[in-house]
């Protein structure tokens, strides 16, 4: 059973100023409740009972929050991105978690689902993505993290997938078994080891690349990635544009 959730929050989030001016992007509020907020509580409900927050920009302010989580620091914050941080809580894999997202509305059933779809890794995937970016102009289809799947089984993650070709766009939720977290720590140092200070992928250095772009090589390399759907169970606020629709629709821990 996966009972502990790594939480990815250290950058500032900068493209949802001003309302992160004082205060980490997670705080902002939908409903009545901060983002941070509607996470544990999606997280709770499908049974997550450990929680570990990976902060940086005003870390203080969650750690005062909640002062119940985990916390691991990741001090070069503006330095790095997702991936860099994710790694800071590298000594909480050595069991089975989830992790996600600060920056994201999700439901319980969609974390749920993740959990109980069978596979060492699995990602969550809303193949109603489309919809919701249909007004989504600050943040185009070009910049979603964009799937492509087979029998049940994750062919390609990538932003660079054209529109049409995508299967659905990642939420940022994933899973990784024992054994799947240990394929993860190893591909991430095999691969930092070879471009530490160089170009990966899409990045422009090894310290600046997403989650993604570390998932797309271990499926090159032949990992299984399996995949969990939601219709739309989600929501990512990266923009003021995307925190206006968050407020307009998501109510009781999902999309009135």
């Amino acid at each position: 059973m996966t009972t502990r959730a790594i939480i990815i929050g250290a950058g500032r989030g900068e493209r949802l100023m001003p309302t992160t001016a004082d205060a980490p992007k997670c705080f902002a509020e939908v409903g009545g409740r901060r983002i941070l907020d509607w996470t544990v509580e999606a997280l709770a409900t499908a049974g997550v009972e450990q929680i570990a927050f990976i902060g940086g920009y005003r870390i203080e302010a969650v750690q005062e929050a909640y002062p119940e989580f985990e916390f691991r620091h990741n001090v070069d914050w503006p330095n790095n991105n997702i991936l860099a941080s994710l790694f800071y809580a590298e000594d909480l894999m050595d069991e089975p978690f989830v992790c996600c997202y600060s920056d994201c509305l999700f439901t319980a059933n969609l974390v749920s689902s993740t959990i109980a779809t069978a596979g060492e890794i699995v990602v969550s995937v809303d193949t109603g993505w489309r919809e919701r970016y249909a007004d989504r102009t600050e943040h185009p289809t070009d910049d979603a993290e964009k799937i492509t799947a087979s029998d049940g089984v994750v062919t390609r993650i990538d932003r660079e997938i054209p529109e049409a070709e995508a299967y659905g766009e990642f939420t940022g939720v994933a899973r990784f078994g024992k054994s799947g977290a240990e394929v993860l720590r190893r591909a991430y140092h095999r691969i930092r080891e070879g471009h530490a200070g160089q170009p990966f992928r899409g990045a422009k250095l090894f310290e600046k690349a997403y989650l993604i772009h570390l998932l797309q090589e271990m499926i090159e390399d032949g990992v299984e990635f399996r995949h969990s759907d939601t219709g739309g169970e989600y929501i990512e606020i990266d923009t003021q544009q995307d925190f206006e629709y968050a407020r307009g629709c998501w109510e009781n821990g999902g999309i009135a």
